[in-house]
């Protein structure tokens, strides 16, 4: 069976791009690489975290919030990012809900991006088991997507809140076993990717196996930019919803 073509991301149109993951460092692993790149051009990119990933280090969940979002403000800043915000929904209980839907639709609504960048919603996306967490974020993000769109779908967001729908152009998953998509990137997007997820300096610390960013992340941009043609890239899962 041949390989599926992957294609660069028709992106030059690109104006706004809304990055949805479950916690801090989620965009780290390599779409930050990508978000430089964006941001790079004059594409404004927001963040929209739906956990502060406090039950991600041993300590006190209230001490660790705090501290991760301090850390993720300082990786926004390394790749060119000032919109950021952290939902209250449970790190390693999130479910993809009707309420968490309705909270990613608002944002959707909000901001009204060209494209909304996710994670893999894949039991087993081929790098390992995914997280359950990612997988439910992935999940709503894209039916939120869809939802934004649909006027019959949270209408009290147009009634109650003054935000009629929007229809985001591409949906874009991170970590896909079937990329279909790359977003070529230079050398400076590379050292800015690195420095993204340095900037989770005490998560990392907090993981001993955990190899230096500087040590692997430059890699993985490497080999998702060979089916480019490319130096380094970011791949993507790419759904166009409109024209």
């Amino acid at each position: 069976m041949e390989t599926p073509a992957i294609e660069r991301l028709p992106d030059e149109g690109f104006h706004r791009v809304l990055c949805v993951v479950a916690h801090p460092d989620d965009l780290e692993y390599g779409s930050s690489a990508a978000v430089a790149e964006w941001t790079a051009r004059g594409v404004e990119v927001a963040y929209l975290l739906l956990t502060s990933g406090e039950a991600g280090m041993q300590r006190p969940p209230d001490e660790v919030g705090p501290l991760r979002a301090r850390e993720q403000r300082a990786a926004c800043d390394a790749v060119g990012v000032a919109a950021l915000q952290i939902l209250a929904h449970p790190d390693g209980m999130l479910v993809s809900s009707l309420a968490l839907r309705r909270d990613i639709a608002r944002v959707i609504r909000q901001f009204r991006p060209d494209a909304v960048v996710t994670t893999s919603w894949e039991v087993e996306p081929g790098w390992g088991l995914n997280q359950a967490d990612h997988r439910a974020a992935g999940l709503a993000a894209a039916d939120a997507v869809r939802d934004a769109d649909n006027t019959w779908v949270f209408p009290e967001l147009a009634r109650d809140e003054g935000l009629p729908k929007w229809g985001a152009t591409w949906l874009l998953v991170s970590g896909d076993s079937r990329p279909t998509h790359g977003v070529a990137v230079s050398p400076g997007s590379v050292a800015k990717a690195v420095a993204s997820l340095e900037a989770h300096a005490a998560y990392l610390a907090d993981l001993p196996w955990h190899p230096a960013p500087a040590d692997f992340i430059p890699g993985i941009l490497a080999d998702q930019g060979k089916p480019l043609g490319a130096e380094a890239g970011v791949l993507f899962r790419g759904y166009r919803l409109r024209d």
